[in-house]
């Protein structure tokens, strides 16, 4: 008898805790530091990591110094072009790709990627998919030229730096993985490619 009030005790303690947990371990839990869902900014462990692909790291290790290199020759504009179309154009540029290099920049903090692989640069073609980037000497006779013809080389250059960017971000539309890497991607195609455009109407013709 004794044994069965036992037994009957220790069964009753069981179904009180699997009930207690039952109710509280849920909402409870998700509130206490470490527990809930992951987010990418607080615990950027597997699912961060499944959520990316070498793709999405090599576009956004691309796009860094492709865009920063167009913001070093668009703040040439103001002392040296003559177009004010040009002006505002270079200003649009610096304005929309400032921002996209600290969200990629971001990106690879959170992925634990370098920024860069070794001979990245502006004068090199990294993994070969960096195309339209000017080299050293292209940039020295930017710097130097200036009126209209400073507008004409800056247009022709950027035309070709924006195309370079355009192919790169349908690569990464192609074989990337992370949806906001798409999303920009998606982004630099539509306003690149409207900007290409506006600067081939800009070019002198004949």
């Amino acid at each position: 008898m004794k044994r069965t009030r036992v037994l009957t005790a220790a069964i009753g303690a069981v179904a009180a805790a699997a009930v207690l947990a039952g109710c509280g371990g849920g909402d409870d839990m998700s509130n206490m530091p470490g527990h809930g869902a992951p987010t990418s900014a607080t615990q950027p462990g597997a699912d961060q990591q499944a959520a990316n692909n070498a793709a999405d790291v090599t576009f956004a290790q691309g796009m860094i110094p492709h865009h920063e290199q167009a913001i070093e020759m668009s703040r040439l504009v103001p002392e040296r072009a003559q177009s004010e179309e040009v002006k505002n154009l270079a200003r649009q540029i610096e304005a929309a790709q400032g921002p996209e290099i600290q969200t990629l920049t971001g990106w690879l903090r959170d992925w634990g990627a370098p920024e860069s692989t070794p001979g990245m640069d502006h004068g090199a073609m990294g993994h070969g998919d960096m195309g339209g980037m000017m080299s050293d000497t292209e940039m020295q006779q930017l710097e130097q030229a200036r009126g209209a013809e400073f507008d004409r080389q800056f247009l022709t250059l950027m035309i070709k730096h924006h195309e370079g960017a355009v192919t790169m971000a349908r690569t990464e539309l192609d074989s990337g993985r992370f949806p906001a890497a798409k999303q920009m991607a998606q982004q630099i195609i539509d306003t690149q490619q409207a900007e290409i455009d506006t600067m081939r109407g800009l070019l002198p013709q004949g």
